[in-house]
């Protein structure tokens, strides 16, 4: 880790969240950058060229990463980042390291900073930049079609949409999860959408708030409308269409299973929090931070909710390391309960407990709930050690535990296996 990134963990740890619903424009941003300024100044040290330039500007990324910047969207509570960043520190051979704060502050120049992820190019088909719009506002996207796709032969493909986390863009993603090579054998069309900066400074999904929970409003409107436009556009079997993410992309996934289960079949959802955690920025900081259990949240089949076909709920499968201090564990605990709670013949489903060894030595316990015909319908990976990364990634991608049980060939294997939702 360079000088750099350690003074941005240190100022970054420094400053307090805010605690409070005001926005965040009530802050004097430019009065913290001009007490800082001068007291350099005053101190002999030029901010202007040289070294002291770029620790300025460590500072003003660390404000802008604590949603303190008052140029950009992040100076209301639209833009504030609900996941700031991950606490694994990355190492040269791709293992993350679990030691505390206190530690890593004490090693600031051990090993270099999280490499940056150039787009996907190891896969032979074709990755397309694209654009929607709706009555809820615009995004981009990213659509990877595999090269055995065609759009007059073979049988329809599936579609996963992968739903990045906070700071993230889908050409980091797609890196990160490896989903383009997976959709290269398995035939699968992967959609990547990308949040704007525009809606949140970090680039975060907006799950927090309760216009972007419900059916046909806000962000799960802008997601499903792309979705629908791929299904429209491609030769896709509409009856096997899943969505998973990571950390606010996995929270966002699971508001997309309760709201539209007429257009996702299953559900992913990485180091993410259930459905309900929370309707605003200080109760999403109580979420992530600890759990507050599932009392008062509403249910997956509730309102604002809609049942799948047959009232089966919407499969779903859950990772979660047990050591992430970005969004409690509990969370991914409660994914499982809401989505367990959420199947119409809950009280009969059976579970069965496996713990494991992952090939990188990540431990592992894997519990699955199946129905009364052995089909499984709800899956949970605990991740021993685990923080908030995609287990199983490439290091060319940020946010990524290359050590644990691969998260998205298991996602995969999981969405396959489930009957087709709808009519055959």
């Amino acid at each position: 880790m360079n000088f750099s990134d350690a003074l941005r963990r240190k100022l970054f740890k420094a400053m307090p969240l805010p605690e409070t619903s005001f926005p965040m424009g009530a802050f004097d941003i430019a009065s913290i950058n001009d007490t800082i300024t001068q007291a350099l100044n005053s101190a002999g040290l030029n901010t202007q060229t040289g070294p002291m330039k770029n620790v300025m500007d460590t500072i003003q990324q660390s404000l802008a990463a604590a949603g303190l910047n008052p140029a950009g969207p992040a100076a209301h509570e639209e833009g504030v980042t609900i996941d700031g960043f991950a606490r694994e520190i990355f190492t040269p051979d791709g293992r993350t390291d679990a030691r505390t704060d206190e530690q890593i502050d004490e090693r600031i120049d051990e090993g270099p900073a999280r490499p940056t992820a150039p787009p996907d190019q190891a896969t032979p088909g074709q990755f397309l930049s694209r654009s929607f719009t709706n009555h809820a506002g615009t995004r981009a996207y990213k659509l990877y079609i595999p090269s055995s796709y065609s759009a007059h032969s073979g049988d329809p493909a599936a579609v996963v949409v992968m739903l990045h986390g906070c700071t993230q863009s889908p050409d980091d993603f797609a890196a990160g999860t490896r989903m383009n090579a997976l959709a290269e054998q398995r035939g699968f069309l992967v959609v990547y959408p990308a949040q704007s900066a525009n809606a949140n400074g970090s680039k975060c999904w907006n799950w927090f708030r309760t216009e972007d929970q419900d059916r046909d409003r806000g962000e799960p409107a802008l997601i499903a409308g792309i979705t629908r436009e791929v299904v429209a556009s491609h030769r896709v079997d509409e009856r096997r269409v899943f969505v998973a993410g990571l950390s606010s992309g996995a929270a966002m996934a699971v508001i997309l299973g309760a709201t539209y289960p007429d257009i996702y079949a299953a559900v992913g959802a990485h180091s993410g929090l259930p459905y309900g955690a929370a309707h605003d920025m200080p109760s999403a900081f109580g979420a992530m931070k600890r759990s507050t259990g599932l009392a008062g949240m509403p249910d997956r089949s509730g309102a604002g909710a809609h049942r799948a076909a047959g009232g089966r709920g919407v499969p779903t499968i859950v990772f979660h390391g047990d050591r992430d201090h970005t969004v409690h564990a509990q969370n991914g605990a409660e994914i499982v309960e809401q989505a367990v709670r959420g199947h119409s013949d809950a009280a009969r489903l059976k579970s069965s407990i496996r713990r494991g060894s992952a090939a990188g030595g990540r431990q592992y316990t894997h519990t699955v709930y199946a129905d009364a015909a052995n089909q499984p319908v709800v899956e949970q990976w605990v991740l021993h050690g685990a923080g908030h990364a995609w287990s199983g990634g490439s290091p060319q991608g940020s946010f990524t535990a290359p050590g644990g049980p691969d998260a998205s060939v298991e996602m995969i294997r999981f969405f396959h296996s489930q009957p087709r939702a709808g009519t055959a």
